[in-house]
Parts: structure tokens; C-alpha cells; sequence
């Protein structure tokens, strides 16, 4: 029994099949709109407001020398503690990371409209934080785009 041949014919198979596949794909263009370029929505000057419900908690990010600070407030915490933020742009967002009292912060910030779910406000932007194994989610604004609503609900 010689399986020599058949050990050959599979990897064959299978890079053939990955050859169409690739051909298929090549062979419309545009179809797929991959937009490499960073988001550039929030200049890196503007001040950010992120706050979520159930639980209560926000964050402020802020401009700090060369880079960010965000401070981050609960009910339990309403002076908040403060991080430093570094800022990186996504394809269809911003995001921050940092470290919270030995936690890794992840946030990610993205364009969509946000409903606080308690007021009749409505913000431009989506946000989704990690802290730790925690995750957050909430609605946020800047300096150059903000909420719309009432000013104190």
C-alpha cells in the first residue's frame, strides 16, 4: 500500500482551493470596502466625556502636556482617580489605554449615536471600557461635539 501519493494530493488540494479563493476575491474589486485610513473625528486637543449607567461611572480624558489624563468617578468615588491615557486611533474609532489601581483600562470610543437611557439627551459617540475584568458601557461627547438635550436633565 503506497500512501506516499495521497499525503501529496491533499496539500495540493488545499492549496489549490486557497488559489481560487484568492483569484475569486481578486477578481471583483471594490466590492469590499476596507478603509485603512486612522479616525481622524476627534482632534487630539479636544476633551472627552464618557458615562454609562447601572452602574454610574464616568470618565473625563483631557490633554496633558504631550499626552492624556483621564479621570475616572463613581458614586462611591466622585473625586475620581486619576490615569495617564495613551491615545491611539482604529479604522472606526479612538481608543485609550491605561492602568487603574493595577488594572489595565482599555476604552473604545466610536462614532453612532448614544442614549444615556435616563435622559432625553442623545451623544454622538458610542464607549465601551475595560477596567480589569469589568466591562463598561456608555455614551460619550468632546469640546467640539456635544451632547444634545437638556443641559441638567
Amino acid at each position: 500500500m503506497n500512501i506516499a501519493p495521497m499525503n501529496i494530493a491533499i496539500p495540493r488540494l488545499a492549496v489549490s482551493g486557497m488559489s481560487l479563493v484568492l483569484v475569486a476575491c481578486a477578481s471583483e474589486p471594490g466590492e469590499i470596502s476596507r478603509d485603512t485610513a486612522a479616525f481622524d473625528g476627534v482632534a487630539s486637543e479636544a476633551s472627552i466625556t464618557l458615562l454609562g449607567t447601572e452602574p454610574f461611572w464616568g470618565i473625563d480624558i483631557a490633554p496633558d502636556g504631550d499626552g492624556h489624563k483621564a479621570l475616572y468617578s463613581t458614586p462611591d468615588n466622585i473625586d475620581g482617580a486619576a490615569f495617564v491615557a495613551e491615545r491611539f486611533a482604529g479604522n472606526n474609532g479612538l481608543g485609550f489605554n491605561g492602568e487603574l489601581n493595577g488594572q489595565a483600562v482599555q476604552i473604545a470610543i466610536t462614532q453612532g449615536e448614544c442614549s444615556d437611557g435616563m435622559s432625553d439627551r442623545s451623544y454622538p459617540y458610542t464607549a465601551t471600557v475595560a477596567i480589569g475584568p469589568a466591562t463598561l458601557y456608555g455614551c460619550g461627547y468632546t469640546s467640539d461635539e456635544p451632547f444634545s438635550g437638556e443641559e441638567s436633565p
